[in-house]
């Protein structure tokens, strides 16, 4: 019931603006059932009429007044309803289509517009798979729904109003009858979409599972080939699919017996209006000719009767998909955005220091990772973090950018708690070099002008200059036209570093910083990613995670965290000379080298 509330308000949050599309579907839906229902009283006036024919022309004496002209007129009727019903019914699907087209195209920027506004925290506790699945499968489920099913709905609940004030109108008694069933047809119906519901659901989570299991591997082959772990990651697949397939088999299954039940009970419907409209026939009041005009009616009404019904089971599967769906994509838009204060200060810069002062964080409550950090940085200066890995060296970075926000102390600049600055102000001034560079479908001159998207050619080609990257763009035949993406690169490791921290120093920030930006190349192209380092960081103030001791050794400060806390700073050669942790971690490193 939960997940029908929750779907009803997310429909209605991206539906209510084509209120006037939908009051016209209404308006041409109603025709077409009045249309429909009336229809089967003149099939009854033209039995009857035909019945009244055949007594005339049966008999000598009213042979001469026998006419079928009453019996045409009636049939003529009767089929103009039916064309007015299709006529009504083509243009109401017109008018869906168009809205269905708009508003799941409305959902879609929507929710790319939401996973903007997110906090990090949502993208490093999903896989890509499910999130990508929510964009995929569960849109593509909300826009069959409303493409094929919304005209059914409207028009199944109208015709069934529409049909219970035909049938009273025409006949009390029989109408009950014909609706007899119906509370034995309710029980099954929630007992079944209850089942029904429950196994969507466990579907569709299943689903997200399996893309993110998918994305996983896809994007780990190499590692998975050069270890020979293919038929691990086969048997890892076959897991996820067995959990798919036992779900949508039981979706499939609970979702399509309810239709096959409802034709059941719509036959023994009509079984039970001809049993009872023969015995009024025979033991009624009435003609031969208006008894089986009633009978005819009757049983028409009772085919019909069940027809929404049959008609929104047959449909269930693709709703209970659909509301799922809106369920999934639901929960992203109700995802928090990042904490933005109310009347923002802007920041120009760090002109004196920026200072962690007792900062403790964690990602799960309860589970504590840095305990009491302290750290004071004045204008300029460069600070390296070094520890073993889970120590909270990238957790720092985090919370410098406010991808995640401290639990308690603070981070200010200039002493003004970050947290009060806009994020837009805040990012602009902060500049990261991440150890895995992320580049983008587009241009080598796209790319590197990805965070300055106004800046010239002649800046582009001299932050490449910088980053050491120049010499090989211009020798590519295209150079910086080069087309590149993320799958499909020119660019070795070392390269797509370079693009990097070319990208970064086009957007000259006054904080920059660098995650092991040199951890997975070689040391010829380590030594150019450090000269180009070194001229990015050269004036700017600077935080630099590194596992290779020998590229910080000239930092002004070197914290060393072990188990989320402070346990050594200073520089290197003070660090040495207390020949403490730091001291050993070196001293291994310059005899591994």
């Amino acid at each position: 019931m939960s997940d029908l509330k929750n779907a009803s308000k997310y429909y209605w949050h991206y539906l209510k603006r084509y209120w006037f599309g939908f009051t016209m579907t209404a308006i041409l839906i109603g025709i077409s059932t009045a249309c429909i229902v009336i229809a089967p009283t003149y099939l009854g006036q033209a039995v009857s009429e035909l019945t009244t024919y055949l007594q005339k022309w049966t008999s000598a004496a009213t042979r001469s007044s026998a006419s079928l002209g009453n019996f045409h007129k009636t049939l003529w009727i009767y089929l103009v309803l039916y064309l007015g019903d299709a006529g009504t019914l083509f243009i109401a699907s017109m008018i869906l289509a168009r809205i269905t087209a708009f508003s799941t195209g409305t959902m879609r920027v929507g929710l790319f517009r939401k996973m903007q506004r997110m906090q990090v925290q949502y993208f490093d506790s999903h896989s890509d798979g499910d999130i990508l699945a929510r964009y995929t499968s569960d849109l593509d489920n909300i826009f069959n729904a409303l493409n094929q099913a919304l005209i059914e709905i409207f028009l199944s609940v109208a015709q069934f109003i529409g049909l219970l004030i035909v049938m009273f109108a025409q006949n009390t008694t029989m109408a009950w009858v014909t609706m007899s069933s119906t509370p034995v047809a309710l029980v099954i119906a929630a007992i079944v979409m209850k089942k029904a519901g429950a196994a969507v659901n466990h579907q569709q989570d299943d689903i997200g599972s399996l893309n993110g299991y998918i994305n996983e591997q896809v994007t780990s082959q190499k590692v998975i080939i050069t270890n020979g772990l293919q038929k691990d990651s086969i048997n890892g697949f076959l897991k996820h699919n067995q959990k798919v397939r036992k779900s949508a088999m039981s979706g499939q299954i609970w979702s399509g017996i309810l239709n096959p039940l409802m034709q059941g009970m719509s036959l023994l419907n009509t079984s039970i209006v001809i049993f009872f409209g023969s015995w009024f026939a025979l033991n009624g009041t009435l003609s031969t000719g208006a008894a089986l005009a009633l009978v005819v009616v009757f049983v028409n009404y009772a085919q019909q009767y069940y027809q929404p019904i049959m008609s929104l089971t047959s449909l269930y599967g693709m709703i209970q998909l659909a509301i799922t769906g809106a369920r999934r994509v639901d929960e992203v838009r109700n995802q928090p955005d990042e904490i933005q204060p109310e009347n923002g200060k802007d920041l120009t810069g760090i002109k004196k220091e920026l200072q962690i002062s007792d900062v403790h964080f964690s990602y799960l409550p309860g589970k504590e990772i840095l305990h009491g950090v302290s750290i004071n940085v004045h204008k300029g200066e460069m600070v390296a973090l070094v520890g073993p890995t889970g120590s909270g060296k990238t957790t720092v970075m985090n919370l410098l950018n406010r991808f995640y926000d401290v639990d308690s102390g603070s981070i200010t600049i200039d002493g003004t708690d970050i947290r009060e600055f806009s994020l837009k102000a805040l990012r602009e001034h902060v500049g990261i070099v991440l150890q895995d560079p992320q580049l983008f479908s587009g241009t080598i001159a796209d790319n590197i002008r990805y965070g300055a998207p106004d800046a010239d050619m002649e800046w582009v080609i001299d932050a490449a200059k910088q980053a050491n990257i120049h010499d090989f763009i211009i020798s590519l035949p295209d150079g910086y036209e080069t087309k590149v993406s993320d799958e499909q690169s020119v660019f070795s490791a070392g390269q797509k570093q370079l693009m990097s921290i070319a990208r970064t120093i086009l957007t000259s920030p006054q904080l920059l910083i660098l995650d092991e930006a040199t951890s997975n190349v070689d040391t010829v192209t380590e030594a150019r990613i450090q000269a180009a380092m070194d001229r990015v960081i050269q004036g700017r103030t600077s935080f630099v995670i590194a596992h290779r001791l020998k590229t910080i050794l000239n930092a002004d400060k070197i914290i060393v965290l072990k188990d989320g806390a402070i346990i050594e700073q200073g520089d290197h050669e003070a660090l040495l000379a207390e020949d403490g942790f730091y001291a050993g971690l070196y001293h291994n490193q310059m005899v591994t080298d």
